[in-house]
């Protein structure tokens, strides 16, 4: 009988990261999910509790992690995300980011697992370069309000590739720009869920600044496929992941808006600290090193998207 691969996903009841426990489940491996549910939830992979391949433990990676046994990949998307939850919980946030990540790298190097990070597109900052490339270092504030979250994830970097250069581990870390869709949380905070939560009750869209700043969204399918494709690929430094297709806000809130039934409008509230002006990423590396691309159209998405949020009880 041939033995199943083992994959230990942390984070692994969250938005992304439950999909990739669908992925991994259908590509024949066995998959241990871990989660202290701060912001993740077991309604995401509750139709895995039958599974006989599939694992949960409600666990906190920046606690000592033992797993038994063989273990073949190690993916640790831990981390909280979303403005509104590492403005809430900065501490948290930065201990997932650097305990959370040596933690999971100690897994890894014990078990000779090839070891991914979901970065973020967040370690670029306030870019000054456009579109952003993987070898440019970013504009960051350090000691900004986002900075609990920027910097665990430039930390989680650099330890990653430390590991790398030092324990010959095999890493990939994964810069994940804007993501979207189903499984995604109404109260995430983040655009897309504010804005189609606006738009199905009715309420006006909050577009901050004038709306002029830009971001790009990737379908979680798209994304999804993109972080598999880099789990077997030959290449240890980061890779962007994430779709090209610039929008602005304003852009954004009037599509949704023109997709969705409502009598909602827009009102304009002051710019956030530190909020990129512009966000779109250079996926030439992932193209030629992954032969990946986004597939999925913002609208498409969007038709896929809204049903879940319709369906979802009122925050």
């Amino acid at each position: 009988m041939k033995i199943k691969k083992v994959a230990v996903i942390t984070g692994g009841s969250g938005f992304i990261g439950s999909h990739l426990c669908d992925k991994l489940l259908g590509e024949g491996m066995r998959v241990i999910c871990l989660d202290n549910l701060i912001t993740g939830s077991k309604n995401n992979i509750a139709h895995l509790k039958n599974n006989p391949n599939f694992d949960f433990s409600n666990f906190n990676v920046t606690k000592f992690i033992r797993i038994p046994g063989k273990v073949h990949y190690v993916l640790h998307l831990a981390s909280l995300a979303s403005p509104d939850d590492y403005l809430q919980y900065p501490i948290q946030t930065l201990k997932v980011g650097s305990l959370g990540t040596h933690n999971a790298l100690g897994l890894a190097k014990e078990k000779r697992a090839t070891f991914l990070i979901t970065s973020t597109s967040e370690v670029y900052g306030d870019p000054l370069v456009h579109p952003q490339p993987e070898s440019y270092w970013g504009n960051v504030n350090p000691i900004g309000v986002r900075g609990c979250y920027d910097e665990s994830k430039r930390f989680a970097e650099a330890i990653t590739m430390a590991y790398h250069r030092i324990h010959r581990i095999d890493t990939k870390i994964v810069r994940i720009f804007n993501t979207y869709g189903p499984r995604m949380r109404i109260n995430d905070g983040r655009v897309v869920p504010n804005f189609i939560y606006q738009a199905l009750h009715g309420k006006p869209l909050t577009v901050y600044g004038k709306g002029r700043q830009t971001r790009s969204f990737c379908y979680i399918d798209d994304m999804v496929e993109g972080i598999y494709k880099l789990l077997k690929a030959p290449i240890n430094t980061p890779v962007n992941i994430g779709n090209p297709d610039e929008f602005t806000i304003l852009e954004f809130a009037k599509l949704v808006i023109a997709m969705i039934p409502t009598n909602s409008t827009i009102v304009y509230k002051q710019l956030p600290a530190d909020d990129p002006k512009q966000r779109k990423p250079d996926i030439r590396l992932a193209r030629a090193i992954l032969h990946w691309s986004p597939k999925t159209s913002l609208e498409t998405g969007l038709r896929n998207t809204i049903p879940w949020f319709a369906a979802y009880p009122s925050a």
